[in-house]
C-alpha cells in the first residue's frame, strides 16, 4: 500500500487492490500504555496514556492550547455501521484521529440468521454486511491508520448467529481483535437453538482464544430490551457471570473477558441512584474480569444534546468504577442515522470527559457507610438468590424455559413477562450430534476431543501439523472470493462516487461520499404538530430533496418548537472555481506578549464619528474577549461617537504607536470618509509616517480600508489575536 500524509485522502482503490494476498500484520487485543505522571502542555495528568503522533483534540484544545490532546486511559470505541463498508473506512480514520481505537463494526440486521459466511461486500442495512473481503480491506486501511496516529487500533465485530464458528475462524484468520460472543444473545434474542447456541459458542470462544482476542458479552440486551431497565439488575449479573465463566473454562484469559456494563438507568430519573451501586456490585462479583462501559441506549431520543448529556453522566460512573473500555454509542442511535459527525463528537465527549475526570479517585472515595454499600448489597444477594432459584429448576435451559430472563419484575418479584424459549426449539434445533468415534479434526482451536492421536500422538497438542497447517498457520490456505454480485458490490458503489474520489468536486455528505445529504435547524413559533410539517415545507423551498423531520423539541407549547431537518443536496460544486483568500498569518500568544514586552507598544481607539456602537471594539480590545490588553497592549479608549480630530489629537499627546477606529456605514458612505478623513489629518499634523491606523466594522474591507489611505481594516469574524499580529508585524516593518 502507498504512503500517505495527513493531507492525502485514503486511495480506496489502493486499499482494495491485492486483497488476495494481504495478511493481518498482527493479531490480538491491545491495551492503552499507562503514562504515570503524563507532563504535557504543562500540566501534569495522573490517569492518561501514551499521547497520539497525529491527532485533533476538541475545539478549545485546537484554538487556546496547541492542539494539547491528552489520551485517557480508557480504551474508547467508536461504532459504524453506515451500510457501506469502504465510506466507513474513511469514517474511522476520523475517529482515530479523535481518539478512538475500538473501531466496532455492526454487522447488518438479520446475519446472526445466516448459516454460513457471507461472501463479496453487499450494501447492508442497519449495519455492514461482514465478509471477508469486508473485514480484510477494513484491516488492511487500518493498518495505515494506526501508523498514522501513532498507537494500535483494535478491530471488532459480532461472533453470534448459526454462523458464530464460522465467523470465529475467519475473524481469526484475518487479524479481527476482538468480538461481541454470548450464547445468551443467541438464543433470547435470536431464537436459536439453545444447545446449538452453547456448542457453537464453546468452538468460537476456543477459536477467539487461541488469537488473544478480547470478547464482550451481551447481557446489556436485556436493560435494552426490559419495559424497565432498572428492574433487570440482578439478572444482568448472572448473564455476566453464565458467559464469564463460560468463556474462561472455554479457554479464554481472564483479562480478555469484558463484561458489557450499560447503565440501567437514564436522567430524568435518580440515575446515578441505580448506576452507581449496579456498577460497584458488578466490580465486586467480577473483580477478575474487564468492563466495558456503554451509554443506555433504551432512552435515548432524537435529541443529541440529551444523549450526550447521558454519555457524559454514564462516564462519571466509569470513572468513578474504573472502566476499562469506554463505549461512545453515538447521539444519533436515536435517529438510527448513523452519520461521520455523530461519531467523532462522541469520540471526543469520551476523551474531554475522562481526561476532564483525571485524578478523580485520588481527590474522592466512594462511601463505605450508608445508602451505597447498602444497595449493593442488596443487588449481590438479588443476584445470588436468582441463581439458586435457576439451579433449582435444574439449570439455564429450564430456567430459559420458564421465562425467567427479561422480566420487567425485579427479581424476585416477577411479571411473567419474560422472553421464553423453547428447549428443543428453535433455528438450529436438533443439529447436533455427537461425535464418532472416528472423528477427526486436524485443525487447531478445535474446542473437544479431535481424535488425533490414532494417527499421531504427538499431534494431541498440535493437531493441524498432520496436515501441514491449518489456515490460522497458513493463510494461503485461505480461499478468498472477491464478489459474488456483479451489481451489488463495491466496485459499482465506488464508480458511482467516482466523480468526487480525489477529484477537485465536492458534494455534501453525512455517512457516504457524496451522498448530498445536509441537516437544516428550524425554530417555529408554532404547535409541535404544525412545525414538524411547516418545518419539512421550508426544506422543500430551499430545494432539499426528500426532507425529513428527524428531531422536533416544543421550547413552548405555543411560542416555539426546534425542529431539525435532513435531506439532499442535488447540485455539487468545484472546488477550483472558489475564491478563498489567503488565511490570516497570526503570530502565537507568546510571540505577541515577547515582543510587547520587549518594545511596549500604545494604542488610541474610539468609535467615531456620530456612531454609538461599542461591542465590537471593545471585543477587540477587552483582555476578557481575547482583545488586545491580552497581549501587553496598552489601550487609550476614547468611547463612542468620537470627533475624528479628537482621536488624532490624543494620538499625538500619548505618543500613541497606532489609532483603532471603528465605524459602521450609516448613510452616504460615511464609513470611507471616516477612514480618509483620518489619514488626511494624520499627513495634516505631520504624524502619518509614524503611526499605524487601523479601522474596523461590519462593512469594512482590507481593500476598502487600504483604498481610504489607511493601513488595514478588520471586518467581521476579526478577533484581537489577528489586531495585535498586524500592529506588531506592521511596526517592524516601518522601523526598518
Amino acid at each position: 500500500m502507498k504512503h500517505y500524509n495527513p493531507n492525502d485522502k485514503l486511495d480506496l482503490h489502493d486499499i482494495l487492490n491485492d486483497l488476495e494476498n494481504y495478511r493481518p500484520k498482527r493479531k490480538g487485543w491491545t491495551w492503552r500504555k499507562k503514562v504515570d505522571n503524563l507532563v504535557m502542555g504543562g500540566h501534569e495528568y495522573s490517569d492518561c496514556s501514551e499521547p497520539l503522533k497525529n491527532s485533533i483534540g476538541i475545539p478549545a484544545a485546537v484554538q487556546y492550547f496547541d492542539n494539547l490532546n491528552p489520551q485517557p486511559q480508557e480504551t474508547i470505541t467508536t461504532e459504524i455501521a453506515s451500510g457501506r463498508f469502504e465510506d466507513d473506512i474513511r469514517r474511522m480514520r476520523m475517529a482515530a484521529w479523535h481518539g478512538a481505537d475500538h473501531i466496532m463494526v455492526i454487522r447488518t440486521a438479520g446475519q446472526s440468521h445466516y448459516d454460513g459466511l457471507i461472501e463479496g461486500s453487499p450494501q447492508g442495512i442497519g449495519g455492514i454486511p461482514i465478509s471477508r473481503k469486508q473485514v480484510r480491506a477494513q484491516r488492511k486501511a487500518l493498518d495505515f491508520i494506526e501508523d498514522e496516529v501513532g498507537r494500535p487500533i483494535n478491530y471488532h465485530s459480532y461472533v453470534s448467529g448459526v454462523a458464530g464458528p464460522e465467523i470465529a475462524v475467519m475473524f481469526a484468520e484475518e487479524g479481527v481483535n476482538g468480538a461481541h460472543q454470548d450464547p445468551q444473545y443467541n438464543v433470547l434474542y435470536r431464537n436459536i437453538n439453545m444447545v446449538r447456541s452453547f456448542v457453537d459458542a464453546a468452538e468460537s470462544k476456543k477459536v477467539m482464544a487461541h488469537v488473544d482476542m478480547a470478547q464482550i458479552d451481551g447481557a446489556h440486551n436485556a436493560n435494552a430490551t426490559a419495559r424497565d431497565a432498572w428492574k433487570v439488575m440482578p439478572e444482568l449479573m448472572v448473564q455476566h457471570a453464565i458467559n464469564s465463566i463460560y468463556s474462561f473454562k472455554a479457554g479464554m484469559k481472564k483479562e480478555n473477558i469484558a463484561l458489557s456494563t450499560v447503565p440501567p438507568s437514564a436522567a430524568p430519573v435518580p440515575c446515578t441512584k441505580y448506576d452507581l451501586p449496579y456498577a460497584v456490585a458488578l466490580r465486586d462479583l467480577f473483580t477478575e474480569y474487564k468492563m466495558r462501559a456503554q451509554q443506555n441506549t433504551k432512552y435515548i431520543t432524537s435529541s443529541s444534546r440529551e444523549a450526550t448529556v447521558t454519555h457524559v453522566m454514564n462516564m462519571l460512573i466509569s470513572k468513578l468504577t474504573r472502566a476499562d473500555i469506554q463505549s461512545t454509542i453515538t447521539p444519533d442511535e436515536g435517529r438510527n442515522v448513523p452519520w461521520h459527525m455523530y461519531n467523532i463528537e462522541a469520540c471526543d465527549t469520551a476523551s474531554q470527559t475522562l481526561v476532564g475526570l483525571d485524578g478523580l479517585l485520588d481527590m474522592i472515595e466512594i462511601k463505605t457507610e450508608g445508602f451505597l454499600p447498602e444497595k449493593v448489597r442488596e443487588l449481590k444477594e438479588r443476584s445470588v438468590l436468582y441463581f439458586e432459584e435457576l439451579l433449582e429448576v435444574g439449570g439455564y435451559f429450564e430456567a430459559v424455559e420458564k421465562g425467567f430472563f427479561v422480566d420487567s419484575g425485579m427479581y424476585p418479584e416477577r411479571n411473567g413477562d419474560g422472553i421464553g424459549r423453547k428447549i428443543h426449539d428453535g433455528i438450529g434445533a436438533n443439529t447436533v450430534y455427537k461425535r464418532d468415534d472416528d472423528y477427526f479434526a486436524p485443525v487447531t482451536a478445535h474446542f473437544g476431543y479431535n481424535n488425533v492421536a490414532q494417527y499421531d500422538e504427538n499431534a494431541i497438542d498440535n493437531p493441524a501439523s498432520l496436515i501441514g497447517g491449518c489456515t490460522l498457520e497458513d493463510p494461503d490456505k485461505i480461499i478468498f472470493i472477491d464478489e459474488l454480485d456483479e451489481n451489488d458490490n463495491v466496485n459499482v458503489r465506488m464508480a458511482e462516487s467516482e466523480k468526487y474520489r480525489n477529484t477537485n468536486m465536492i458534494k455534501p455528505e453525512m455517512e457516504w461520499l457524496a451522498d448530498g445529504t445536509v441537516v437544516v435547524e428550524i425554530c417555529l413559533p408554532t404547535s409541535k404538530r404544525i412545525a414538524e410539517f411547516a418545518a419539512v415545507e421550508f426544506a422543500k423551498k430551499m430545494n432539499l430533496r426528500d426532507p425529513e423531520a428527524i428531531h422536533v423539541e416544543v421550547l413552548h407549547p405555543s411560542e416555539g418548537v426546534r425542529v431539525q431537518v435532513k435531506g439532499k443536496l442535488d447540485f455539487d460544486l468545484d472546488m477550483s472555481t472558489l475564491e478563498i483568500p489567503d488565511e490570516p498569518e497570526i503570530l502565537s500568544f507568546d510571540e505577541l506578549w515577547d515582543e510587547i514586552e520587549k518594545n511596549p507598544m500604545k494604542v488610541v481607539a474610539a468609535t467615531v464619528g456620530q456612531d454609538e456602537h461599542s461591542v465590537g471594539l471593545r471585543e477587540v480590545i477587552d483582555i476578557k474577549h481575547g482583545g488586545i490588553e491580552k497581549f501587553g497592549i496598552e489601550v487609550e479608549y476614547l468611547g463612542t461617537s468620537c470627533p475624528l480630530e479628537k482621536l488624532v489629537d490624543a494620538a499625538i499627546e500619548l505618543n500613541a504607536d497606532a489609532i483603532m477606529a471603528s465605524t459602521i456605514i450609516s448613510h452616504d458612505d460615511i464609513h470611507y470618509k471616516n477612514m480618509k478623513r483620518i489619514h488626511e489629518l494624520c499627513v495634516e499634523k505631520g504624524i502619518r509616517d509614524k503611526v499605524i491606523i487601523i479601522t474596523g466594522g461590519t462593512q469594512v474591507t482590507p481593500e476598502i480600508a487600504v483604498q481610504s489611505g489607511v493601513d488595514a481594516g478588520f471586518g467581521k469574524g476579526s478577533k484581537g489575536i489577528h489586531v495585535a499580529t498586524f500592529l506588531v508585524k506592521k511596526r517592524k516593518e516601518m522601523q526598518k
